[in-house]
């Protein structure tokens, strides 16, 4: 018989008599949702034009507590796993110390909801554990492969709009980097073209376990068209981390395509990711996008101009006697000096998260002597950055070193876990999963997290901890 809560119907029971498959299947789909939800928030500024780019975090929000119900109903029904111990307390660790220096912050309210157009505070590092302790709840490889075509399907998504934004220039922030150059970046719903970096490189892996794993030829010419047009879109990121994340994946493929021992056509795949970089570089040297006729990495005017302080005036305008905006080097050199600084004065509890722009700022409020004017941000605060392009770094400066070895050690234990899982198991889609695992671990080296990005990465890691050969238990009713 059901199990039930004094007089209660079955009904309104069934957290208590969810079985394992049943579970899986909704924290799949929530995860796939919470996933599209970052994107599908973020396409009203973008289609309507109108400057509301704090709703790109309200999807996080939502798809957060979704999520946070999922993991409640995964702990009641002792789904967690001990394996997990090791990332889930240094991601617990890493939320209390944001806690800490949430109220030793320049500002608290931000610290708590992040940055307009941001959204990284307290809450959404909550909400990052949350997502990532639902995905290590899942049991089933049918769950699994659900999560996949919500990656799959958000990387579509991206990529569509990626390329009405290239060939038109239209519904995008980012066609312009200066003045006078116009690039055509796309950025997808990802808020910025390095973002979208981030979730394209991991999308094309994505694509390629659905490419070995998924049933139907349908499915697996939708993972050869989806691989074939990230990579190409990727390159249109103009960015390290698209350069970087486009390698990453192709060496990340042929190393599930050789574990999976696939069939030799499978390999033909790694050039639908080579063939179309290559495709994208060749059309910018023809001239036919924007008004340029190279190929060359605009990391520091994206990141830069063009995001921090043209999108959300979240920072002042490059200081060109401080930086070479055009040199994507000295751009990270500068920001990586200035950081460490930071840490060396904030480093205990950082500057609050979200909040790198606030100790570098140097014009104050006219009232009290110690008040930043931050209104005036983006007009008076030349050679201020809003981000470290190195999530290790900017966690360290905005909420303090422990809380960036918590969060080094959630990345490493989570890798740990997969890899003890897949040792176990020899399961290769958990290979599959460890791989983009460790391609999200390295990426945040050269870029910094995002509700665009981050969701993906610990839906992926955590997913990749579960032994999906375990058995579902279903629960039998009699009438």
């Amino acid at each position: 018989m059901a199990k039930q809560l004094f007089n209660t119907t079955e009904k309104s029971n069934f957290i208590l008599n969810l079985t394992e498959e049943q579970y899986s299947k909704l924290a799949s789909r929530g995860l796939a949702a919470t996933i599209l939800l970052s994107s599908l928030t973020t396409a009203i500024p973008v289609l309507s034009g109108i400057k509301m780019y704090s709703l790109s975090s309200v999807g996080v929000t939502v798809g957060g507590v979704l999520c946070m119900i999922l993991a409640l109903i995964g702990g009641i029904k002792k789904y967690v796993s001990k394996k997990i111990a090791v990332p889930a307390a240094a991601m617990g660790f890493s939320l209390l110390w944001a806690i800490i220096s949430m109220v030793n912050s320049y500002d608290v309210l931000i610290s708590i909801n992040g940055y307009p157009g941001r959204g990284e505070g307290v809450l959404a590092i909550m909400f990052y554990g949350c997502i990532f302790l639902t995905a290590s709840c899942i049991k089933t490889e049918k769950a699994r492969k659900d999560l996949l075509w919500g990656v799959i399907a958000n990387g579509l998504l991206n990529s569509f709009v990626g390329i009405v934004q290239i060939f038109t220039g239209e519904i995008s922030d980012f066609s312009k980097v200066s003045l006078k150059i116009e690039i055509n970046a796309a950025s997808g719903f990802s808020q910025s073209p390095i973002f979208l970096a981030m979730v394209l490189s991991i999308s094309i892996v994505a694509a390629i376990c659905g490419l070995i794993f998924f049933e139907g030829k349908k499915s697996k010419v939708i993972c050869v068209v989806s691989i074939c047009l990230f990579s190409f879109v990727n390159m249109f990121t103009y960015s390290l981390v698209g350069i970087c994340g486009t390698a990453l994946a192709a060496v990340a493929g042929i190393i599930i395509l050789l574990a999976a021992k696939a069939p030799k056509k499978n390999l033909l795949s790694v050039l639908g990711i080579i063939v179309p970089a290559a495709a994208a570089v060749v059309i910018v040297n023809c001239g036919v996008i924007g008004n340029i006729d190279s190929y060359r990495l605009y990391d520091g005017r994206i990141l830069w101009f063009a995001d921090s302080y043209m999108r959300l005036n979240a920072s002042g305008e490059a200081d060109s006697n401080l930086v070479d905006i055009d040199n994507t080097a000295d751009v990270y050199y500068y920001m990586s000096r200035k950081t460490n600084d930071l840490i060396s004065k904030y480093g205990l509890v950082g500057t609050g998260p979200d909040q790198l722009v606030y100790p570098q700022l140097y014009n104050f409020g006219l009232m009290e002597a110690d008040a930043v004017y931050v209104e005036d941000i983006a007009g008076l605060n030349k050679g201020t950055f809003d981000r470290m392009y190195n999530e290790y770094l900017n966690t360290a400066a905005t909420r303090g070193i422990p809380s960036a070895i918590a969060f080094a050690v959630s990345i490493i234990g989570a890798f740990a876990a997969g890899v003890l899982n897949y040792r176990k198991t020899k399961n290769k889609l958990t290979l599959g999963l460890v791989l983009i695992t460790v391609m999200g671990g390295l990426l945040f080296i050269i870029c910094c997290s995002s509700t665009a990005f981050t969701p993906i990465f610990w839906a992926i890691a955590g997913c990749s901890t579960i032994n999906p050969e375990s058995k579902a238990k279903k629960t039998h009713t009699n009438p």
